[in-house]
């Protein structure tokens, strides 16, 4: 059976995020569910120590739900503290995900967006980070399915829609 089919929801995988050709960060992740087209997966926040962005702290112990598709150029993660109350959705454009058996490997290509757990505060980010990686030169077309992203996470986000499939959203903590 193939790494695309419904039949891969049990297990870990390692969750691989790429910047600029290299590994940004790499951590192990439980696969919550695998339909083919969305990978969810749920992790402990991975980076050492606190990370103070001023509208939300990603902090030891809370929990990330994540999904990954494998057709949409964005990643979205569900943030919950360690007692389960929701902080928000911090949203990464990226590459589609590609799964190669136990690894999930997306490239960032800089532009992310937050939503908080409230829906009020919805958050462009990185602009400028995207704007001097020199995609828009290097691969115009990436670069235009970027903004493509960013643009449609945000008219989600602003119009109250959810940002992450509703079946994974049952199984969070």
């Amino acid at each position: 059976m193939s790494e695309t089919s419904a039949d891969t929801t049990a297990g870990q995988v390692d969750v691989v995020l790429m910047k600029a050709g290299r590994t940004k960060i790499r951590y192990p992740a439980e696969v919550v569910a695998d339909d083919g087209t969305v990978v969810t997966v749920r992790a402990p926040w991975a980076a050492d120590g606190v990370r103070d962005f001023g509208f939300v702290r990603f902090e030891p112990g809370d929990v990330f739900t994540e999904h990954y598709w494998r057709d949409r150029w964005y990643a979205v993660k569900e943030v919950r503290t360690s007692t389960g109350v929701l902080k928000g959705w911090y949203c990464d454009v990226t590459r589609p995900a590609v799964r190669d058996g136990s690894t999930l490997t997306v490239e960032d290509l800089d532009l992310d967006l937050w939503c908080s757990a409230d829906g009020r505060t919805v958050l462009r980010l990185d602009e400028d980070e995207f704007a001097e990686s020199g995609l828009a030169e290097r691969d115009p077309e990436a670069a235009s399915k970027a903004l493509s992203a960013l643009d449609e996470l945000e008219g989600l986000a602003r119009g109250g829609e959810p940002l992450a499939p509703a079946s994974a959203l049952h199984d969070a903590p």
